[in-house]
């Protein structure tokens, strides 16, 4: 046997060894790559997790926010109004407008639960010895509560200021004199003035008042005609405040008791239609062109 032929056993040993290195290499790796792929997954679906996690979270902050109560209203306390041709007695028509007592003119409404509005004329001819003339009328306006214009009984208030503005603020007007009014709601007030027509001069008395969330304006003008004495403004004045409270007293009969609502809004008609409406409905302006 020769010397390369002795060496043969010895190399192919080394050789195998260094195959089996090899082998046991590659089968070392190919077990690590299946850990490696685990573990990435596991840490991707950790990712994954988190992110869930904190949509879920926004989700819930979002609906949290979004379920949050808009804050409430206190509903206005009278629901409804009286009919306007029946809130003075027959007494006081007949007091303030004798000859026209029983012809009580209803204005037109498009929602008689929140404003609407009664006129009386009266003209005693004594002939050549000259009238006596009398125009009344009362409007009544009712504001609702709601989310967006808010409580009743403030619109309310607000339409109230703006009334007795413009009735200190006549054009023409002469003598102009305001008082308060005692027991006539939560505030009244009382304008007079004399204004002066081509029929004649006239004594004009507009009484304001809100109760609760209504608001009631009284008109009242009389004048001597055809050379008949004036009347006397501070009787048409005690005449008008009479039936001022006459019509609050009638607001808070047809509403029972007239208790505060409860906290939640009114579902009536918005309170900026009906200031809007009852506005162009009031007769402060078209008493000043009565005859």
């Amino acid at each position: 046997m020769s010397e390369g032929t002795m060496h043969q056993p010895a190399q192919r040993d080394r050789n195998d060894q260094q195959r089996a290195k090899r082998l046991s290499r590659v089968l070392v790796c190919a077990a690590a790559v299946p850990v490696m792929l685990i573990a990435a997954g596991c840490s991707s679906d950790s990712g994954s997790g988190d992110s869930a996690g904190k949509e879920t979270a926004g989700l819930g902050a979002t609906t949290s926010a979004g379920a949050t109560a808009a804050p409430t209203v206190q509903a206005a306390a009278y629901k409804k109004l009286p009919e306007p041709c029946a809130v003075l007695s027959k007494k006081t028509l007949t007091d303030l407008v004798p000859k026209g007592a029983k012809s009580g003119k209803e204005g037109a409404s498009s929602d008689t639960a929140s404003r609407g509005s009664c006129s009386w004329t009266s003209l005693d001819n004594n002939g050549v010895k000259g009238s006596q003339f009398r125009w009344l009328n009362v409007s009544l306006l009712r504001f609702d509560s709601s989310q967006t214009q808010g409580e009743g009984d403030k619109l309310a208030a607000a339409y109230y200021a703006k009334q007795v503005q413009e009735a200190q603020s006549v054009t023409g007007a002469k003598n102009a004199k305001s008082e308060p009014v005692a027991g006539a709601g939560d505030e009244a007030t009382a304008v007079r003035y004399d204004l002066k027509k081509k029929e004649g001069a006239f004594k004009q008395q507009t009484v304001v008042a809100r109760v609760e969330n209504v608001v009631v304006t009284i008109d009242y003008n009389g004048a001597g005609l055809a050379g008949e004495k004036a009347p006397s403004a501070d009787t048409l004045t005690k005449a008008a405040e009479k039936a001022v409270k006459e019509a609050v007293a009638a607001i808070t009969s047809a509403n029972g008791t007239g208790g505060a609502g409860t906290t939640a809004p009114s579902t009536s008609a918005s309170p900026s239609k009906s200031a809007s409406k009852g506005a162009s409905a009031s007769p402060s302006p078209s008493a000043t062109k009565k005859s």
